[in-house]
């Protein structure tokens, strides 16, 4: 069954968030929302999150779920702006390993009180499990390996990856965060190979070079057959040997302290 997506870009953190519809029922679900924040002033506004929500509105979609992929350390998520902007309607759903994270981070921020139990948010998932959307069925798969709460969403002919996988030009995601664990995500990945060649691919981030512009999805067949640190000839061995040498290299993300304080609390700000 192919589903109606309507892409939208934040190229201050090269974020893809994403609105899924049915074409009949007009219900809709929003994937990676993305909240605008102000590194030096400590401010955080709306306008991305206002455009995806003017959009849904002008076009009479019912938003019933705000679907997380993980706990994003390099953006903070408008999942509670969403939700209380549509009278607290949709609910907001997150793969269990969240609850993991949120244990990491509260212990390094120091924050005493947190209740790192997942309660935050409306739905935990599990892997395999069913979820639906009017008449369209949302499968979650657990693909945890950037982080230990990765989900990817299959919804009809197409799957919302977020940082597991990104265009095949520029690879995959880094493993180097708490929790995360390159052997696992090769194994996450190869689950999504596993999808029909023509399956479509939605990103959660893509950073194109100057004068380019941002890939917001592909295929399963493109990923596998050219993706630059994980194809289907790519052996297990190799990538993680790849991504250690690779993840050595990187700066953490320049918003993830305040990224993850709002993200393990489903975006409720302090």
């Amino acid at each position: 069954m192919t589903v109606a997506v309507c892409s939208f870009f934040h190229a201050p953190t090269g974020t893809w968030s994403h609105l899924v519809s049915d074409f009949d029922t007009r219900v809709a679900a929003v994937i990676d929302p993305v909240l605008d924040f102000d590194l030096e002033s400590g401010r955080a506004s709306s306008e991305s999150a206002q455009w995806m929500l003017d959009h849904a509105l002008g076009h009479n979609l019912r938003i019933e779920w705000i679907l997380e992929t993980h706990a994003h350390a390099d953006h903070l998520t408008a999942a509670d702006w969403l939700k209380r902007k549509l009278g607290g309607v949709p609910k907001i759903g997150i793969g269990k390993g969240i609850v993991e994270v949120q244990a990491h981070f509260a212990n390094a921020f120091g924050l005493a009180d947190f209740r790192a139990d997942g309660s935050q948010f409306d739905r935990l998932f599990d892997d395999g499990e069913r979820i639906a959307l009017g008449p369209l069925e949302i499968e979650v798969l657990a693909t945890p390996g950037h982080t230990s709460d990765g989900v990817t969403y299959r919804i009809g002919d197409a799957l919302f990856v977020g940082d597991t996988l990104f265009a095949p030009e520029r690879g995959t995601g880094r493993c180097d965060f708490p929790g995360a664990d390159a052997a696992t995500q090769y194994r996450s990945i190869k689950r999504i190979y596993a999808s029909p060649d023509d399956t479509r691919v939605f990103l959660c981030h893509d950073y194109p070079p100057a004068g380019a512009e941002p890939t917001a999805q592909t295929t399963v067949g493109a990923e596998k057959a050219g993706n630059i640190q994980l194809n289907d000839r790519t052996s297990e061995s190799d990538y993680i040997a790849f991504r250690k040498t690779r993840d050595a290299t990187l700066s953490p993300p320049r918003l993830l302290e305040p990224s993850l304080r709002a993200n393990i609390r489903a975006g409720r700000l302090e």
